[in-house]
């Protein structure tokens, strides 16, 4: 049977969930992309979107991998109001970094505990397992192969790239640019058919030229977007993590400059879907 590959945005907002009128159109909710290729189904982070991601699964057992970029709220928040985790016919395999202090499973757990939600993780219905990975990691994933790479951000953040119907899919959020490319994130969006890229920033707003300097907050801008598309020789940029303050007009305003820097650039969009046509093969990568 020959698949289609669709990346679906359900989310595409950073730091804090903004629903109101002027961020209707692009959305509100936070950090949740979805992969799926044939019955086979991978979620990048669990932001508020995934919410609605959960509930347009309803109806079928559950079967996915979730990669985190990392557990800062923003991006796990999804997870207590995600239905499928209540279900037993669901099956989750959560993939990310161990922080210094919580493991992976603890950390979900944490968020869940009283007095702040009214159901524990350890009462899931469903069937949850988690993996710890590193930068330079390589592992499978169904018929996907995962790369993984380190991005800048307090407390850490990885970036990944799945390779599945012979097309490559980098998700690299929440990471801040340097005053040089950076190699290891080049390395890993090298050919790559679409790369999600933090773009939270203008230039001016980083500089601290418009209110306070974000220089040092783990985030980045569509000009470095650009840049980094450029290099790597991606085939499709799609600008993500838009700051909550960023109206629909502000993001149709980053777009459109966006494209004068790299013409294929798309502003991820709740609803939004990418699909591909499975391919016959993709050069993989390796990250040091």
């Amino acid at each position: 049977m020959n698949h289609v590959l669709n990346v679906r945005f359900w989310g595409v907002r950073g730091s804090i969930a903004s629903p109101g009128a002027e961020t209707a159109i692009v959305g509100g909710n936070t950090s949740s992309v979805e992969l799926s290729f044939g019955d086979e189904r991978i979620l990048f982070d669990a932001g508020t979107g995934l919410r609605s991601l959960g509930d347009s699964l309803l109806g079928a057992p559950v079967k996915a991998t979730m990669l985190l970029s990392h557990v800062h709220w923003d991006h796990i928040q999804g997870i207590p109001f995600f239905v499928p985790l209540y279900l037993p016919t669901t099956e989750l395999h959560v993939v990310g970094a161990k922080t210094s202090l919580l493991t992976l499973e603890e950390t979900l757990a944490y968020q869940m505990n009283d007095p702040v939600f009214p159901v524990r993780f350890d009462q899931l219905a469903s069937r949850v397992s988690t993996q710890h990975v590193r930068a330079g990691e390589t592992f499978g994933a169904g018929s996907a192969t995962v790369t993984v790479a380190k991005g800048n951000h307090p407390g850490g953040v990885l970036a990944y790239r799945v390779e599945i119907g012979g097309r490559a899919i980098v998700y690299a959020t929440d990471t801040e640019h340097f005053a040089c490319l950076d190699p290891e994130l080049e390395r890993l969006a090298r050919g790559a058919d679409l790369l999600i890229y933090d773009a939270q920033y203008t230039e001016e707003e980083y500089r601290g030229a418009r209110g306070r300097s974000k220089v040092g907050w783990g985030h980045s801008t569509y000009v470095a977007a650009a840049e980094l598309a450029n290099a790597a020789n991606v085939k499709q940029l799609a600008l993500f993590h838009h700051d909550p303050s960023r109206t629909d007009r502000g993001v149709d305003e980053i777009e459109s400059k966006a494209r004068a820097l790299f013409a294929n650039t798309t502003a991820a969009r709740e609803g939004l879907t990418i699909g591909f046509e499975p391919a016959d093969r993709v050069v993989p990568v390796k990250v040091a």
